[in-house]
């Protein structure tokens, strides 16, 4: 009884808990991640798991506005929008960029705010006298002599002194020199070199030098960049080759953030790389918080930077989000959570059930929990589980801004005629038509995603300047809009526009000859067995043959080069929310065949290209609006894709998280994010108390028969010892 009752003692209020017992009811957002982050350098880093933290950490000059929907840009460090002017060849200023072709350059001026100040760090303290208390550093500096201060130096948070300093204008054009770094290889040098001529030149001087020289660290500072100027302490100009109206959106990421500078040659010091302190593992930055721990097989944390400036939750959002409680903490301080802890986790099992247990704040939706997590209706719609609602447990959802499409080749015969008679362009455009109309991608989405998407009217996602809502975004080829939804027209409409275009049930109206169409695909994704004979019913439907030409993915990409694909499924993620990175992909001058561009159904329509060269430099408004319906209305006229779906991601979060919204553009959004800590500790209490009628149960039997038969043992063995002694007795 007594070894039952240290058990039971034994046993805390949180028994499985995974954290340091110090971090119970502090303001600590928990969650997870599965792939280490490979590079934190804002000069190099372009994936999504990295971006998780860096935007955390560098706070470039825009950003998104975290609630707008379409997504909108706004100032982040810059205290305003930029300015931007146009010029022609001669150096006059234009009004306006009304036609493009009279705009030599574009000039792009940004003004920060006054009084930014870096996180706390190494680089920027100095002594007494005003010098780098850090610089210069010998390798045997950060060796392991017990009485050197600095021998056990693993991060920049263990260096004894940690300084700042303030943002200045010069610091954003030290980064922008930092792409064209040759050893950094950054992934966007050659298209910005494509705006900023002096890119190039700037990176033949900096590989000449560092060829001279190759262990020295290059003071970039000594090297001009044409094109890129200071203005004054606070502001600094950009000038641009022609006209980039995008180049707004690439300002709102960490490649055009600032670099200090000291920190640059900080890192660059000897010793430093042997103990993976560079700015690639810890990145430094004026953000609302700092990389503190940098453990990728297993821990990374951050916390809030203490020099963040005046930052202040919006007041204003889409339409539903002050219903959502997302208006709740207008105007107040930012950020709300003081650490952000992230866990590897390796397998998604353990995520899950630490999710459930309270230990994760928010979770995504992995096949293996899909049923656990969600109910899906019979219309395709997804719903949280009652198991899950009893929790507390709160479903997320966004359409994701990508695209995916069935492409038909324009070159191809039969499905395109591109080159062929008005007759043979017209019975193809009608038989895609026919092939749109006929493939129900709701049944698709609700059988092979769960729901998880939503049918595409058009090549640009909702969130997105041009796509349209409602009955003004549906494709009149293939819905009609009745009773105050998108309804789909249906097989018998298929059949119609089939048999227009000379294949009565599928047969050449002339000839008697069956149609057949071929899928060139992989056996993975749309060219798995499974969907694969989801397709085929579908054209059987409609009386057509179905072939898949499969083959593997470097053959396939090959295919789609050479333009010898006849029907084939791929996707765009948008890479800025830009109407322009979307309908690109149907742009003539980017087809595939002929220019290893991106548009691999090789789609050429000039009056199509025409109003794309016009809306790609238009400002958003009316006006650019109207231009984009008018491309899309030849889309679903000329059909050159089927328009298949937009993803759509969900994920979970636990009630005491507030002011979570999803919206994947947006990547610095968790300065935003509240916690109900005290809700949290009580909720965990609840889902993890110790299961104790095991050590019960073990203590009841063990006075019903173990201890009996200790007593009777104990009986047995004084019995022996008697008899024994009397024995020598005698």
């Amino acid at each position: 009884m007594a070894l039952a009752a240290v058990l039971l003692a034994a046993c805390g209020p949180l028994p499985n808990d995974p954290y340091p017992i110090g971090e119970r009811g502090q303001n600590i957002l928990y969650g997870a991640f599965t792939e280490r982050p490979k590079h934190l350098d804002p000069a190099r880093s372009f994936v999504e798991d990295e971006a998780t933290f860096l935007y955390q950490i560098v706070e470039p000059p825009l950003q998104y506005h975290y609630l707008k929907r379409p997504y909108t840009l706004e100032p982040g460090a810059a205290d305003r929008m930029p300015t931007l002017r146009y010029y022609d060849a001669a150096g006059g200023e234009l009004k306006d960029a009304s036609v493009p072709e009279k705009v030599a350059r574009s000039v792009v001026e940004i003004h920060i705010r006054p009084g930014v100040r870096y996180q706390p760090h190494p680089a920027f303290a100095r002594n007494a006298a005003g010098e780098l208390r850090y610089f210069p550093l010998a390798a045997t500096d950060l060796g392991g002599d017990p009485g050197n201060d600095l021998g056990n130096i693993r991060s920049p948070m263990d260096f004894p002194h940690l300084e700042t300093r303030e943002l200045v204008a010069n610091d954003f054009i030290y980064q922008i020199k930092r792409l064209a770094h040759p050893t950094l290889q950054s992934p966007v040098f050659e298209l910005m070199a494509e705006y900023l001529p002096g890119m190039k030149t700037l990176y033949a001087r900096l590989a000449a030098e560092a060829k001279k020289h190759p262990d020295a660290w290059l003071d970039l500072d000594a090297f001009a960049l044409d094109g890129v100027e200071v203005v004054d302490r606070y502001t600094y100009r950009i000038t641009l080759k022609g006209l980039y109206p995008q180049f707004f959106y690439w300002l709102s990421m960490p490649f055009f953030g600032p670099m200090p500078p000291e920190v640059d040659r900080f890192f660059a010091q000897p010793g430093m790389a042997e103990r993976n302190l560079s700015v690639d593992a810890w990145p430094v930055g004026a953000g609302p918080y700092m990389l503190v721990e940098n453990n990728p097989n297993a821990r990374m944390t951050m916390a809030r930077n203490p020099n963040y400036h005046a930052d202040a939750y919006p007041c204003e959002g889409a339409a539903g989000d002050a219903e959502e409680g997302l208006l709740a903490d207008c105007g107040k301080e930012l950020p709300f959570i003081d650490e952000i802890v992230f866990t590897r986790e390796r397998e998604p099992i353990p995520l899950w059930n630490k999710f459930l247990q309270g230990y994760y704040d928010a979770a995504g939706i992995s096949s293996d929990n899909f049923d656990q997590a969600v109910s899906v209706g019979g219309q395709g719609e997804v719903t949280l589980s009652d198991e899950m609602a009893a929790r507390g447990i709160r479903l997320l959802s966004a359409v994701a801004p990508s695209t995916f499409y069935l492409g038909f080749n324009m070159n191809d015969a039969l499905v395109g005629a591109q080159g062929g008679s008005a007759t043979e362009r017209e019975r193809a455009r009608l038989l895609r038509q026919a092939i749109s109309a006929a493939l129900d991608v709701e049944e698709y989405i609700s059988i092979f995603l769960n729901g998880r998407g939503v049918p595409a009217m058009q090549p640009i996602p909702p969130g997105i300047f041009g796509a349209r809502e409602g009955e003004a975004g549906i494709n009149p080829v293939v819905y009609v809009w009745r009773d105050g939804k998108a309804r789909r027209r249906g097989m018998a409409e298929a059949r119609r526009l089939l048999a227009q275009a000379g294949w009565p049930n599928g047969r050449d109206a002339k000839t008697g000859e069956p149609l057949i169409v071929n899928l060139d695909s992989t056996n993975e994704g749309m060219g798995s067995k499974s969907t694969v004979d989801w397709l085929a019913k579908q054209f059987r439907a409609l009386g057509v043959q179905f072939v898949v030409r499969s083959t593997d993915w470097n053959r396939f990409q090959d295919k789609i080069l050479q333009g010898s694909a006849q029907l084939f499924f791929l996707g765009w993620n948008a890479d800025y929310p830009d109407p322009e990175n979307l309908l690109f992909l149907l742009y003539g001058p980017q087809a595939k065949a002929s220019t290893q561009g991106n548009n691999s159904g090789n789609y050429v329509s000039p009056e199509y290209d025409r109003l794309f060269e016009r809306m790609k430099v238009m400002p958003d408004g009316p006006a650019r609006q109207a231009v984009i319906d008018r491309m899309v209305k030849i889309l679903h006229h000329d059909a050159p894709w089927v328009f298949w779906l937009h993803p759509k991601a969900y994920s979970l979060q636990h009630g005491w998280v507030k002011n979570r919204k999803p919206g994947a553009i947006i990547r610095n959004g968790l300065k935003y994010q509240r916690l109900d800590v005290a809700a949290r500790e009580k909720a965990r209490v609840a889902w993890n108390r110790p299961v104790r009628w095991p050590l019960a149960l073990a203590a009841v039997a063990a006075a019903i028969f173990v201890f009996p038969a200790i007593r009777f043992w104990r009986r047995h063995e004084t019995a022996t010892a008697k008899q024994g002694g009397q024995g020598g007795e005698a």
